[in-house]
């Protein structure tokens, strides 16, 4: 008996019964309007589709859209909690993470204040841990919200279309030489930022799409690159593998006309992690059409090329990585000052104090060792449940899916190292979704019913 096409992308265990209360058993394929798949794909592009600079009025950097709609998600997990009818059975590593991490900010926040803050130092303080919730919501919403692969892909395909609209903007922005994005109105919103200007770098020019920078720019390319891949080999028809191929071709396109060190570093890591769970002849293919690629890209863009070579050849010769190397001994007197809980979260801020361009450092200074502890724990948490995953899964597309969002959090291990990555909004909201969404398949592929399913509890019917 042959399946339909259809059906090939319908995960068998979304139709296993879900114990609902006594005698009342659902599929988890249940339809629903308003789902946590729906705010999360919401959330992405908010984030995506409407350039950094644009906020609500009277806000500042959190006034974005889909920060405004990230910290909500706070209040939305919290109370399904509090509702009898409505607790997620079940265990979920990442509940514990990020309680960690919003412990751990809250000490450093008493702390920061314990030493005294300046006026700078204090708004900060206070937008950093409006992040932190915001960070905590997403990843619990993702983690316990999901309620099927069906609505955990859909997210993911969201996420795929937001980075191919990015790449599309950024490729104009490169060959047109102009921001088009300082054409973009949403009525309602107003200017909270300059955009991201269009300089050049060597033979090239470097853009940011919507986002605020452009390293963001492409270490969230980075981040998407192995979700388009995904869809494409795994789409259930040849149009579908057309368009995601399509699509990630796009998002491909974009990294290298960052200009960027990290984005180059993100996305070779990540199809690293990925291709270990290629077949042979997959490999071969993108090999072939990497190539290709370079080949045209060094015909049309040469100067490019040359300047994307430079940057890792020439990198001792390089102001952007010898100033980062000059702050080392800064960094570590003022490390050594408060080792344990830092200076207090959020309070290493510009321009009281120098950028470090490294997230590692600021974390170290602002969050002590501590602190370092638990970003670290939060990354390596992901990377274990997803490898867990990864080895119940029993089909190569689940075990693909989960060696994607490996790769997500071992990229943004390599990113944080390079650039102030919490700092930056779409980077923060995409790398809170990724956690969770970690949480979400090790869940989903748990053995115990009670612990995939994530029922809810409806007492007595």
């Amino acid at each position: 008996m042959t399946t339909t096409p259809a059906l090939e992308t319908r995960h068998p265990v979304d139709f296993e019964p879900s114990w609902l209360g006594q005698q009342t058993y659902l599929s988890r394929r249940r339809p629903m309007k308003i789902d946590a798949a729906v705010v999360l794909s919401v959330t992405i592009c908010l984030l995506t589709l409407i350039p950094s600079r644009l906020v609500l009025p009277g806000l500042t950097g959190l006034g974005r859209p889909a920060m405004v709609l990230a910290i909500m998600t706070v209040a939305w997990w919290i109370l399904v909690k509090l509702s009898p009818r409505l607790v997620m059975r079940g265990r979920q590593p990442i509940r514990w993470i990020a309680l960690l991490l919003l412990v751990d900010m809250l000490v450093s926040y008493a702390v920061g204040y314990g030493r005294g803050l300046t006026m700078m130092e204090a708004n900060s303080a206070d937008r950093w841990m409006l992040q932190a919730a915001a960070m905590c919501g997403l990843m619990l919403l993702a983690s316990d919200g999901i309620s099927n692969w069906e609505r955990l892909k859909a997210v993911l395909k969201a996420f795929v279309w937001c980075a191919a609209f990015m790449a599309v903007v950024g490729v104009l922005q490169s060959f047109l030489a102009l921001d088009i994005t300082t054409y973009f109105v949403i009525p309602g919103l107003r200017e909270g930022a300059e955009a991201a200007d269009i300089v050049a770098r060597g033979g090239g020019i470097r853009v940011a799409s919507t986002a605020t920078h452009y390293i963001e720019f492409s270490v969230v390319m980075a981040l998407a690159l192995p979700f388009g891949i995904h869809f494409a080999a795994f789409a259930p028809t040849s149009k579908a593998r057309q368009t995601y191929w399509a699509l990630a071709g796009l998002i491909a396109i974009a990294i290298p006309l960052t200009i960027s060190r990290t984005g180059i570093i993100c996305a070779v890591l990540a199809m690293l992690v990925v291709a270990s769970v290629w077949t042979w002849r997959l490999r071969y293919n993108l090999f072939v059409i990497a190539l290709v690629f370079g080949a045209v890209l060094a015909g049309t863009k040469p100067s490019l090329v040359g300047t994307l070579l430079w940057m890792f050849t020439g990198a001792s010769e390089d102001p952007s990585i010898t100033s980062r190397t000059d702050r080392y001994q800064m960094v570590l007197d003022f490390f050594v000052q408060r080792p344990w809980f830092g200076r207090g979260t959020g309070t290493w801020v510009w321009p009281q104090y120098q950028y470090l361009d490294n997230q590692w450092f600021a974390t170290a200074l602002e969050n002590g060792i501590v602190g370092v502890a638990a970003l670290a724990s939060l990354h390596i948490c992901a990377i274990v449940l997803v490898a867990v995953a990864w080895r119940r899964s029993k089909t190569a597309a689940d075990r693909h899916l989960a060696a994607a969002l490996m790769s997500t959090q071992i990229t943004a291990i390599a990113a944080s190292a390079t650039f102030d990555s919490l700092s930056f909004t779409t980077y923060v909201v995409l790398i809170a979704i990724l956690v969770g969404l970690c949480g979400a398949v090790w869940r989903l592929t748990h053995p115990e019913r009670l612990v995939r399913t994530a029922s809810v509890s409806v007492g007595k019917i």
